[in-house]
């Protein structure tokens, strides 16, 4: 036991530091492929934080320090939203224990961190980048947290370890809610992460840039800390689809193959995603996330209708 917690906080330290990069990376080789291009190579966001590392900041001006204290807020809340997150079902109990609505809290405070640099500065796409970033966190944070009260109604706990515990049974599988939370978690996937068809992060048009507008006013190391962020926000979001959404074996050893395994998978379905839909217009995008609120409260409905067995 105390061998896999260790062998799970490891994985939650090095893999979600070192390997978060690559997630980001694999979505974009593949959906090269799957539109016929040879596409980049699944290290290419590893050569660009070595480039971002290796050049000079540029600071605009005039700014104040909460434009220089943004990108280490926004990847130390990420920092500390990797310990949160179980692996293979184990954690180590880090200080910051493993409840999902502080996971929610620290999404909010890196998103209010890089708001408040776009503030700072107040660059015009930034500032619109921001406020769009800031309307669509309305919707995508109120159907993450239906999501997580969805899945907490057979453990009774929002602890991240007892949700992937529960979620382990083969119970929870037959609960109509447990889908729709499923369902829901897709969309939500597809909202933080910043992917089509709520975002376009191939895009370099500041008119339709949502989460990369305000990041446009920092270079170097700073812009390096903000794109490592963004990919660590790749590798949380699928780790906690596996842990709650995809059926896990009961050894430590076969559900960490099982996260091994599914996390290219994700990034194969994103790629196809990306490829099949068109980015929608933004207005549209509370109206999908919306979707994903009602499919939640159908589950609870169903939930609640069955008696809460």
């Amino acid at each position: 036991m105390i061998g896999a917690k260790v062998i799970a906080g490891v994985v939650q330290v090095l893999g979600g530091v070192g390997l978060s990069p690559l997630i980001p990376g694999l979505v974009q080789h593949f959906k090269a492929r799957l539109q016929g291009r040879p596409g980049p190579s699944p290290l290419q966001p590893y050569r660009e934080l070595r480039r971002l590392w290796r050049k000079s900041a540029v600071s605009p001006y005039p700014r104040t320090p909460i434009y220089e204290l943004a990108p280490p807020i926004v990847a130390g809340s990420l920092l500390l939203a990797l310990l949160l997150v179980p692996v293979a079902g184990r954690s180590p109990g880090w200080p910051v224990g493993h409840d999902a609505l502080v996971l929610v809290g620290l999404f909010a405070l890196g998103r209010f961190a890089i708001t408040l640099a776009a503030w700072d500065t107040g660059g015009g796409f930034g500032l619109m980048g921001a406020s769009r970033d800031l309307t669509l966190a309305v919707s995508v944070e109120a159907v993450l947290l239906l999501v997580l009260l969805v899945v907490a109604l057979p453990s009774g706990s929002t602890d991240l370890l007892a949700l992937s515990a529960s979620a382990a049974r083969a119970r929870v599988w037959g609960e109509p809610a447990h889908w729709a939370a499923a369902l829901a978690f897709a969309l939500v996937i597809l909202a933080e992460t910043g992917r089509q068809p709520v975002d376009n992060p191939d895009t370099h048009l500041e008119l339709t840039m949502i989460h990369e507008g305000p990041l446009l006013e920092y270079a170097g190391r700073e812009l390096a800390y903000l794109h490592w962020s963004a990919a660590a926000r790749h590798w949380i979001m699928l780790v906690l689809a596996t842990e709650l959404f995809v059926p896990q074996p009961a050894p430590f050893a076969a559900r960490l193959a099982v996260l091994a395994v599914s996390l290219p998978v994700w990034c194969v379905l994103l790629a196809l995603v990306e490829t099949t839909q068109a980015k929608m217009r933004v207005l549209r995008v509370p109206m999908f996330l919306g979707a994903g609120g009602a499919v939640c409260l159908l589950g609870l409905a169903s939930w609640f209708a069955g008696g809460g067995s």
